[in-house]
């Protein structure tokens, strides 16, 4: 099966907890009825034609593989009769796009997938699907943005190849929850930047209102990918994935289920505490509005005082103090009392 151009594959194999050189797709085939090996593979942007040769040998579902290329799928686990198919979600921070960011092969026409027809704007999320076959784990990614090293040291450092598919696949899910827990402590910096904005002084509404609408979109993105990882790491710890975890592994996934259950709920508490900032926003708009309306009332009221008063002296009919000094004096009189009065009873009530 030889890669295309856009494709990147690789894998490790595992004698006895050992690492092993010379591995190839072919292994995965050759290696699977051995009790003392066992075989990662790694695809990176496959292609139809490299996943089907793949399914055939190892007897996938090909519904199975019909989810992974597809460009619309949610997170889920499915048992299979000859195997377990998981799909997942990566969380990584994002960085500035580059000339290299399109991606034009036939694996991935939408890197976000079905989470949301619209980026989110604070993280990537990388659509990771995994097949597990006897003693194989078999991940299928659409981009290079999920840190394999980092998951290669992990099971390095735990040591958990003596475990079988299980830990593998422990450490894998780890990190992707792990990556969840950082975007959801991202999105909770953000918030409490914005309730500092919030009664910030300048007053910068339109600021404040297109960093709250990006905040809840994310975080409606993230919820998507966040909550459903409870049911898939409930129906692994069920099944043992299909018998081939031991029962060492079993707290393991446990203190991982927990971990997701954290996850989700902060994703709860995040969505109150966004909803109470835009509520916020919306009601200290109201207020200041009202401010401003008892303001412009107030100087209304003192205006028309003295155009009262200067409109009933321009009168062209005789009348006290008609075409005399004690007319423009008893009307200039008024006109001062009337004003300061209005003034002070408004400044007083704090409307000015």
């Amino acid at each position: 099966m030889p890669p295309s151009e856009d494709e990147r594959i690789r894998g490790q194999i595992w004698r006895g907890g050992t690492r092993v050189d010379g591995f190839t797709l072919d292994t995965i085939d050759r290696y699977r009825d051995d009790p003392d090996v066992l075989v990662w593979a790694d695809l990176e942007n496959p292609t139809h034609a490299t996943l089907s040769e793949l399914a055939t040998e190892l007897d996938l579902s090909p519904f199975a593989i019909e989810d992974t290329l597809s460009a619309a799928e949610r997170v889920k686990t499915v048992a299979y009769a000859t195997h377990t198919f998981l799909m997942v979600y990566a969380v990584s921070p994002k960085f500035p796009a580059s000339e290299d960011d399109s991606d034009d092969s036939e694996f991935s026409p939408n890197r976000g997938g079905a989470i949301g027809s619209r980026r989110a704007e604070t993280f990537d999320l990388h659509r990771i699907s995994v097949f597990i076959k006897g003693n194989a784990l078999i991940t299928v990614r659409r981009g290079p943005g999920f840190d394999l090293d980092e998951l290669m040291r992990r099971w390095e450092d735990t040591g958990g190849q003596q475990y079988g598919v299980g830990a593998l696949l422990h450490g894998l899910l780890d990190l992707v929850v792990d990556g969840h827990f950082d975007a959801v402590q991202v999105l909770d910096d953000q918030i409490e930047d914005l309730e500092d904005l919030l009664f910030d002084a300048d007053g910068r509404s339109h600021d404040l209102q297109r960093r709250s609408y990006n905040v809840r979109r994310d975080l409606v993105i993230l919820r998507r990918v966040v909550l459903p990882m409870r049911e898939v790491l409930a129906t692994i710890q069920r099944r043992r994935i299909d018998n081939h975890a031991p029962p060492e592994l079993d707290p393991h996934f446990s203190d991982l289920y927990d971990h997701a259950l954290r996850a989700a709920e902060w994703t709860e508490s995040l969505r109150d505490m966004i909803a109470t900032v835009f509520e916020t926003s919306l009601s200290l708009a109201d207020a200041r509005l009202n401010t401003v309306m008892k303001k412009l009332t107030s100087w209304a009221a003192i205006v028309a005082v003295p155009t009262a008063i200067t409109g009933f002296y321009g009168q062209n009919v005789p009348f006290p103090g008609f075409s005399s000094t004690t007319g423009f004096i008893v009307s200039s009189a008024l006109i001062v009392a009337t004003v300061a009065i209005l003034y002070l009873t408004f400044r007083r009530r704090d409307w000015l």
